[in-house]
């Protein structure tokens, strides 16, 4: 880990029944992703099935972060959640885009943005449908 690399720091908070605001800053790879894992992991065991990624203070972030986030939208999917990123950095949002990320898991400027969509999309945050309908939706 090099002096000039930001430790990981994640701050949760309930915008909503049923939503965490999952606000990340710092470097997102191989060395602390499976923190994040365990922040939204235990989010989904206290029933917050919507998900949203403040990733606006992460400057990096590698195949590990992207894997974290996959795998937190397939087990939000099963369990009739979402998730949603705000406001990814450059960085992060060029990674999004060239993996294919970003076709998938929706990205909103800010948590108003999102939010709104959850309600346009369900009536309700806490309704059993995405925040957006993705290519994997009928």
């Amino acid at each position: 880990m090099s002096a000039e690399k930001t430790p990981l720091c994640i701050d949760v908070t309930t915008p909503r029944e049923g939503v965490a605001l999952v606000i990340v800053k710092g470097y997102l790879d191989v060395d602390t992703a499976t923190e994040l894992h365990h922040h939204l992991a235990n989010q989904m065991h206290h029933g917050r099935r919507h998900l949203l990624l403040d990733l606006s203070s992460v400057p990096f972030m590698d195949s590990s972060g992207i894997n974290i986030v996959l795998r937190a939208y397939k087990e939000t999917r099963q369990a009739d959640g979402s998730v949603g990123l705000i406001d990814p950095a450059p960085a992060v949002r060029r990674i999004l885009d060239l993996t294919g990320v970003s076709l998938t898991v929706p990205s909103f400027g800010s948590v108003d943005d999102a939010l709104a969509a959850m309600e346009a999309s369900s009536g309700s945050p806490t309704a059993h449908t995405p925040l957006l309908k993705g290519a994997d939706t009928p």
